[in-house]
């Protein structure tokens, strides 16, 4: 819906929204408060950016938040490089956009100082088992049948918001 008919929504009492937005609109008062996804509330009257703002107002596609959205909003979503942070600190990530249930990544720290190799690993490397076997570190991810595997992140993992702690994971993706 264009704007026009968003603000109708919004004096009724209604939150809206654009598809692309991980906040919304309220109107609260005699003014529009913003609801950024960090939980940051800000007057419509006092944006930082007003051609930013005028550009979303001058969208067509404007929406009328449901409840469930709402509650999704209570999970903090990240790009790439904070989630890349946060796997380093031991937190687990996966993403909304996958669909696999029960996917998650972990950033494992190798062994630079090496440990003993097993008979497999040996065998594979062409080392005497009990060598010592070091390894950069690395990211892994629980795959569909709950195994694991080093995993590499593809260009639209890369490039993704929708990246959030695996504890947060309501759907059990």
């Amino acid at each position: 819906m264009n704007f026009g008919k968003a603000l109708e929504a919004l004096k009724a009492g209604s939150k809206v929204k654009l598809p692309s937005w991980a906040g919304y609109w309220e109107k609260e008062g005699d003014t529009i408060m913003i609801h950024c996804k960090d939980g940051q509330v800000l007057d419509v009257r006092e944006t930082k950016d007003v051609f930013y703002t005028l550009g979303n107002i001058a969208s067509e596609d404007w929406e009328i938040m449901d409840e469930e959205y709402k509650a999704d909003l209570d999970i903090h979503t990240f790009r790439f490089g904070e989630a890349l942070r946060l796997l380093k600190q031991g937190k687990r990530l996966t993403r909304r956009g996958w669909n696999g249930k029960g996917l998650f990544v972990v950033y494992q720290k190798g062994y630079p100082q090496g440990i003993p190799c097993n008979k497999q690993t040996a065998e594979a490397w062409g080392l005497k088992e009990g060598e010592l076997f070091k390894c950069e570190p690395y990211l892994q991810i629980s795959t569909v049948d709950g195994s694991h595997a080093m995993w590499v992140p593809s260009i639209r993992d890369c490039l993704a918001d929708d990246w959030i702690l695996a504890e947060d994971d309501q759907e059990g993706r």
